[in-house]
C-alpha cells in the first residue's frame, strides 16, 4: 500500500513541480504540526486566510454549532438563513453607506467575476481598465484583468476589452475614459510585491473614475479584514470604491468571497436577466457562521490596532543587509531580497528550521510575511530570529 505522500503526488493535482509537502497532523494558534512530530511557526496564515490563527475557539464553536443546526439547504438567495443575513448586515454596518449590500460567494476569484459583471450591468459599458501584474484570481474572467502574460499566455483567448495601467503611474490615468465600465485594482498590489499607493494615487484614480462615469472596483481579498491595521485597506487612502471585493481572511480559515456595492447597483442583478449572478454554495451557512465569528472577533478587539504595532516590531527585528526593503502594511509584509535565489533559499531553509514563509506570485525576489493577526510578540521575535540566523549563515 502506498503512503499518504505518494498518494498526494500521484492522485492530487499539483500546482507546481515543487510542493512544500509537509504532511499535516494538526494546527493550533500560530503553529502547524507535522505527522513527524515537528512544529512549524506559521508566518503565512494560509496565504493571509487564517486571520485568527488555526482552530480559533470562537470560530470552531461557530462552525460546530451551525453544523448541529443545518448545513446547505438551498441555493443562495432563496431562503432566509441567519448566519448569511447577520454576516451581510454586520459588513454593511462596518462599511461606508454606499457599500450596503453584500453578495456572498465561494472564493475571491468568484467575487471578482461577480464584481466585473455588476460593473458592466450598471454602466452598460464593456471596457475594463486593470493593473499590470495584478492578481484577482485564476478563472478566465479574473485572469483577463490580471495583466500578467506569464500566467495568461497559455490560456488565451481570454475575455477581450481590457486595458492595463501601471499601479502608481499617474500618466496612465488618461486610459480611463467614457468607454470604461470599471477600473479594477488591488488596494495593495499583492503578487506584484505588496506595492502600496503613493502620492495619493488611489484618490486620483477615484477622481478620474468620477469624471468619466466609470465604477471603481477595489480588490481587498488579501488586504481586507484587519490585515493592514484597518478593516479594509482603502481606509488608509481616502478612496471609497463603488464595488468592494473581499475573501481570504473573512472566513477565518474557511472558503469565502464577497462582492459588495450599493443596493441600487446590486438590485440590477435581479432583472434583465433574472439570476444575473447565481451560486449554489455561496453564503454556505457553516462558512457564514465562521466568517461572522471571525469578523466580530477582529472588530470587537484590538487586533487591527495591534497589526500596525506588530508591523513595526517585525521591521525593527529584521534589520539585515540582505533585506533590501520591507514592503506592505500591517501584517501584509514582503521582504525584498537581492535576488530570487536568496529568497528561495530563505523560504526553504527556514521551513527546515521550523518557520513557514512563502513566495509571492510575480515578484520573485520577495518573501511573504503574513502571520495570523493573533500572533504574539514572542512568536514574532522567535520567527525573526530564525530568519536572521538563516541570513547570517
Amino acid at each position: 500500500m502506498t503512503n499518504l505522500r505518494e498518494q498526494f503526488f500521484k492522485h492530487q493535482a499539483q500546482t507546481t513541480p515543487h510542493a512544500l509537502a509537509i504532511e499535516i497532523a494538526s494546527a493550533k494558534g500560530s503553529y502547524v504540526y507535522g505527522t513527524d512530530g515537528k512544529s512549524y511557526l506559521d508566518f503565512i496564515a494560509g496565504v493571509s486566510a487564517n486571520s485568527l490563527g488555526h482552530n480559533h475557539p470562537k470560530v470552531s464553536k461557530a462552525i460546530k454549532d451551525q453544523v448541529d443546526s443545518y448545513t446547505h439547504v438551498m441555493v443562495y438567495g432563496e431562503f432566509i438563513q441567519q448566519p448569511q443575513t447577520e454576516l451581510c448586515k454586520l459588513l454593511a454596518d462596518l462599511l461606508p453607506s454606499n457599500l450596503d449590500t453584500v453578495y456572498l460567494v465561494n472564493s475571491g476569484t468568484e467575487a471578482t467575476e461577480g464584481a466585473l459583471k455588476l460593473a458592466k450591468r450598471v454602466t452598460g459599458r464593456a471596457e475594463v481598465v486593470a493593473g499590470k501584474n495584478a492578481y484577482h484570481g485564476n478563472t478566465q474572467g479574473a485572469m483577463s484583468v490580471c495583466g500578467t502574460e506569464v500566467q495568461n499566455s497559455a490560456f488565451r483567448p481570454l475575455i477581450p476589452g481590457t486595458k492595463f495601467i501601471t499601479f502608481n503611474n499617474e500618466e496612465d490615468l488618461h486610459k480611463i475614459t467614457e468607454e470604461t465600465a470599471a477600473v479594477i485594482l488591488e488596494t495593495i498590489q499583492g503578487g506584484a510585491g505588496f506595492i502600496v499607493s503613493q502620492n495619493n494615487y488611489l484618490e486620483k484614480v477615484r477622481k478620474r473614475c468620477d469624471e468619466v462615469g466609470a465604477l471603481l472596483i477595489l480588490d481587498e481579498i488579501q488586504s481586507g479584514v484587519g490585515r493592514t491595521g484597518k478593516l479594509f485597506g482603502f481606509e488608509h487612502y481616502n478612496c471609497v470604491p463603488d464595488i468592494l471585493i473581499t475573501g481570504k481572511g473573512l472566513g477565518g480559515g474557511m472558503p469565502i468571497g464577497a462582492f459588495i456595492s450599493s443596493f441600487k447597483h446590486m438590485e440590477q442583478l435581479q432583472e434583465h436577466p433574472k439570476l444575473g449572478h447565481i451560486t449554489t454554495f455561496g453564503g454556505h451557512p457553516v462558512i457564514a457562521a465562521a466568517a461572522l465569528a471571525t469578523l466580530k472577533e477582529i472588530t470587537e478587539t484590538n487586533l487591527m490596532q495591534e497589526a500596525i504595532r506588530k508591523e513595526q516590531l517585525i521591521k525593527d527585528c529584521l534589520q539585515h543587509s540582505a533585506i533590501k526593503e520591507i514592503r506592505g502594511k500591517g501584517l501584509m509584509l514582503a521582504l525584498i531580497m537581492e535576488n530570487e535565489h536568496i529568497a528561495t533559499d530563505l523560504v526553504l531553509t527556514c521551513m527546515n528550521k521550523g518557520l513557514l514563509l512563502f513566495f509571492l506570485l510575480f515578484e520573485k525576489k520577495a518573501v511573504r510575511i503574513s502571520p495570523p493577526l493573533t500572533i504574539s510578540d514572542e512568536e514574532i521575535k522567535k520567527g525573526c530570529a530564525i530568519i536572521l540566523e538563516v541570513l547570517n549563515n
